[in-house]
C-alpha cells in the first residue's frame, strides 16, 4: 500500500516517519507539512519525497498517516477520505464533535478504511489485557490515572499551542478512554467533572455495562509522579493494565498492520473514527461540565 504523511512535528519524526519507513507492507511515499521546510527534512531522513501541495500527495497514495493537531487533522483526514484514501489518524480524531463527525462521514460515504492511534490499544501486553477483561466481564468500578509531566519537564511537545489550549483532558483523556470503553462498555454519561491542579482534570463516568470508572488526568504532574495506571475491580477481583516496553514506534507498525487488514476485509476497526467521534462526544461532556465549574 502506498502512504503517505501529514505532519513534521515531534511526533511526526519520532513515531510515525521512522514506522512507514520500517514497514514493510508500506510504501512510503511522501512527506507533506505546514512548513515546507521541515516535510524537506522528514522525507530527507527517510529516502521520500517532500510534497508542497497536500492534494498532490493524496493523489500519488493510497492511505495517509496524520501527526497533526486534532483541528488540523480532522479537515484533512476528511479530504484524504474524500480522495479515496484510508486513514491511520492521531488521538483525539478532532476536538469538536462537528469536525469528528464530518470525518466519520467522510470516511463512510468513500468506505476508506480508518484507525485511530491509541496506543495502548497497539501495545501488544496491554492490548491482549484489554481483551480479555471485556471478555471476562463483572467489573463493578475503574480507576484510571494518565499523569504526565509534558508541561514540567523540557518536553519536545511542551510547546504545542493545542495542548497547551486544551490541556490534559484532550490529550491524555483518549487514552484512558480507549482503555475503559472496550472494557466496561460505552459511556452513558459523564457524572461528574471537576478541575485540578494545573490542567488536572477528575472524571466520574457512568458506563453501559453497570459500572462506574474516575479519571484522574494530567500533563502538569511532576516528573516523580508521572506515569499511567489503570485498575478494574469486580467479581473476578483486583487486575491492572500492564507496563510495555515496546515504545511507540511497534504500537505504530501493529496499527499499520491492522489498517492494512481493515483495508482488506473492509471490516470496521474497534479504534476506527466512529470509535473516535465517540471519544470526542464523551470528551465535549466533560469539557462542557469543567466550564460550568469554572464560571
Amino acid at each position: 500500500m502506498r502512504i503517505g504523511l501529514l505532519g513534521t512535528g515531534p511526533w511526526a519524526r519520532m513515531a510515525h516517519a521512522p514506522a512507514l519507513s520500517e514497514h514493510a507492507g508500506l510504501d512510503f511515499v511522501g512527506v507533506w507539512g505546514r512548513r515546507p521546510e521541515a516535510a524537506k527534512e522528514v522525507a530527507d531522513l527517510h529516502g521520500t519525497r517532500a510534497y508542497d501541495e497536500v492534494d498532490a500527495l493524496l493523489a500519488d497514495v493510497d492511505a495517509v498517516a496524520v501527526a497533526l493537531p486534532p483541528g488540523v487533522q480532522a479537515d484533512l483526514a476528511a479530504r484524504a477520505a474524500r480522495a479515496g484514501c484510508h486513514l491511520l489518524l492521531d488521538k483525539p480524531v478532532a476536538t469538536t464533535v462537528e469536525q469528528a463527525r464530518a470525518v466519520v462521514d467522510a470516511v463512510e460515504t468513500a468506505q476508506v478504511a480508518s484507525v485511530v492511534f491509541f496506543t495502548a490499544r497497539f501495545l501488544t501486553e496491554p492490548a491482549a489485557w484489554i481483551a480479555e477483561q471485556a471478555t471476562t466481564g463483572g467489573w463493578f468500578t475503574a480507576r484510571a490515572q494518565w499523569l504526565g509531566s509534558v508541561f514540567t519537564t523540557d518536553s519536545p511537545f511542551a510547546d504545542s499551542p493545542w495542548r497547551r489550549e486544551k490541556g490534559a483532558l484532550w490529550d491524555v483523556g483518549p487514552h484512558a478512554l480507549s482503555v475503559l470503553m472496550p472494557v466496561l462498555g460505552d459511556v452513558r454519561r459523564v457524572a461528574a467533572a471537576a478541575p485540578g491542579p494545573g490542567d488536572t482534570v477528575h472524571l466520574v463516568l457512568d458506563h453501559t455495562g453497570g459500572a462506574s470508572s474516575t479519571l484522574t488526568l494530567s500533563l502538569t504532574a511532576p516528573p516523580p509522579a508521572a506515569g499511567s495506571a489503570v485498575e478494574l475491580r469486580g467479581e473476578s477481583g483486583v487486575t491492572l493494565l500492564p507496563d510495555s516496553a515496546e515504545g511507540a514506534v511497534p504500537a505504530l507498525l501493529r496499527a499499520a498492520d491492522e489498517l492494512l487488514e481493515s483495508a482488506r476485509t473492509a471490516h470496521p476497526h474497534p479504534c476506527d473514527a466512529a470509535f473516535g467521534l465517540r471519544v470526542t462526544e464523551v470528551l465535549t461532556e466533560a469539557e462542557t461540565l469543567l466550564n460550568g465549574a469554572a464560571d
